[in-house]
């Protein structure tokens, strides 16, 4: 009788002792699959990007719901489920990510996640209160630019009627929508690359200006992504893993959605484009808390930051 081969056998796990970024080098990495893992992720993320919309047409035919026609909308008229759309069509990139892993890579989707081979939650929990901080401080020291430079900040208050569900839509899918972003960049892009390279900062940059290019910025909203980028892979290379990462990813998008939703201005709210010159100073801000923040935790909380 022939035995059958265990499926766990596929699952070939990196040796202990590696970073974050060095999580793909297993005993069966071969040059070729990093570049043919990110060729099947964006091969179907476009087809089920697309029949994603292709649904959401047909509900919206069903539930005699207008589509767009304002500009800035990708495919409902409403604001509040066209950006509903767009977050769902970003956060199914986790799934995608974590099997071309499995089937392409051969190991543990979890490496994608951190050292441990696994989502830490009580790190990422913990590194919430600290982002939480580092968004608000930022805020402040940006709108009192802005006050100080004779510019107004913008905020407004459309009443609750108009801010309940929009807010309760953005608690549920930024969160995973900031998680899937942090999957794809600074997890596969970063470790697609350290899976040839010793020096991380190669996949860290690389992985940033990509990020900056998939956002509609200009000037120094450029700068901005291009930055966040370089925070959040220094981040999940220093402390093992996305869960720092995804904190404050979420936490930064809640608050510029949340701030949008407040004043009655969510269908703006994936408007990009330019920024002015005083954004940068609650950018430092933001990012200086949290980068000396995160380590002075990590340290504390003893995060591994090696595969063992």
């Amino acid at each position: 009788m022939i035995q059958q081969p265990s499926l766990t056998s596929w699952i070939v796990p990196p040796p202990p002792g590696l970073r974050y970024d060095q999580l793909a080098r297993t005993p069966v990495h071969r040059w070729w699959r990093p570049p043919l893992g990110t060729l099947l992720i964006v091969v179907v993320y476009v087809a089920l990007t697309a029949a994603l919309g292709l649904v959401a047409v047909l509900v919206a035919v069903v539930a005699r719901q207008p589509t767009a026609t304002t500009p800035g909308r990708v495919l409902f008229e409403d604001p509040v489920l066209d950006l509903a759309f767009q977050l769902v069509a970003i956060a199914i990139m986790t799934p995608i990510v974590l099997a071309a892993a499995w089937l392409v890579q051969r190991r543990p989707p979890g490496t994608l996640s951190s050292v441990a081979g696994r989502l830490r939650w009580g790190w990422l929990l913990r590194c919430v209160p600290l982002a939480v901080l580092a968004v608000v401080l930022g805020e402040a020291a940006q709108s009192l630019t802005l006050l100080a430079t004779g510019v107004s900040p913008g905020y407004g208050w459309a009443g609750w009627s108009d801010v309940l569900v929009p807010l309760v839509m953005l608690l549920l899918l930024v969160p995973v929508q900031a998680a899937a972003e942090e999957y794809a960049f600074r997890g596969w892009v970063v470790q697609a690359f350290g899976a040839y390279l010793r020096n991380p900062w190669w996949g860290i940059l690389i992985s940033s200006g990509v990020f900056a290019a998939f956002h509609g910025y200009t000037d120094f909203g450029i700068a901005y992504t291009f930055g966040f980028g370089v925070l959040m892979g220094w981040v999940s290379v220093r402390t093992g893993g996305l869960e720092a990462a995804i904190a404050l990813h979420a936490v930064n998008n809640l608050g510029a959605f949340g701030i949008a939703a407040v004043a009655g201005e969510l269908g703006s709210a994936l408007e990009q484009g330019s920024l002015p010159w005083q954004t940068l100073v609650g950018t430092i801000v933001q990012f200086g808390v949290f980068g000396v923040g995160v380590v002075v935790l990590a340290r504390k909380s003893g995060i591994s930051v090696e595969g063992g």
